[in-house]
C-alpha cells in the first residue's frame, strides 16, 4: 500500500487548523476579588470584579462577552507604573474605563468606550491599574477623577 503525500499534507493542514482554532477561543480564567470605590462626596460602592493579571489575561480582557452585571468589572494590574493604552476590539460592551494610580487615586476616566471600536483608549499619564465597569457607571454613581478605588490587589501594590 502506497501513501500518497497530498493526502498527508492535508490531513496535517487539516490537523493544525483545528489545533488552531481551537487554541484560539480558549478563554482565560480569571480570579475574583472585592472592590470599593469611595467617591469625594462620602458615597462607597462595592463590586466584585475579575482580575486581569498575566499578559494572556490583559489581552483577552472582556472580549466576546455580551453582558456583565451592574455590579461586576474587571481589574487590569500590569505590574508596574507606566502609561497603558487600551481598545475594544472584539468588545460588545460599551465600557467605562477608569485610570488607577498606585496608591488606588482615579487619574483618568474614558467614559462609554465604543463597542468593537481599535481606536487607542490613552491612560494620559502613568497608572499602576484599569478598572472596566458597564458605559456610563461612572455617571450613574458619581464617580470621578480623585476618587479613591480600595482593593486587596491594589493595597498590595502600595
Amino acid at each position: 500500500m502506497r501513501i500518497r503525500p497530498d493526502i498527508v499534507v492535508k490531513s496535517a493542514l487539516v490537523a493544525l487548523f483545528v489545533f488552531f482554532a481551537a487554541s484560539a477561543h480558549a478563554q482565560a480564567t480569571f480570579e475574583m476579588q472585592d472592590l470599593e470605590i469611595q467617591t469625594a462626596s462620602g458615597k462607597t460602592y462595592s463590586f466584585t470584579v475579575e482580575l486581569a493579571l498575566t499578559p494572556d489575561q490583559r489581552a483577552q480582557g472582556l472580549m466576546h462577552r455580551e453582558s456583565m452585571p451592574l455590579d461586576q468589572g474587571m481589574l487590569f494590574d500590569f505590574g508596574e507604573t507606566r502609561p497603558v493604552s487600551m481598545w475594544m476590539q472584539n468588545t460588545p460592551l460599551p465600557l467605562d474605563m477608569l485610570f488607577i494610580q498606585r496608591d488606588g487615586t482615579i487619574s483618568h476616566i474614558h467614559k462609554r468606550a465604543v463597542p468593537f471600536s481599535e481606536a487607542i483608549i490613552d491612560s494620559r499619564g502613568p497608572v499602576n491599574f484599569v478598572l472596566e465597569l458597564n458605559g456610563n457607571r461612572a455617571d450613574v454613581l458619581g464617580i470621578s477623577v480623585g476618587d479613591r478605588v480600595l482593593n486587596k490587589r491594589i493595597q498590595e501594590s502600595k
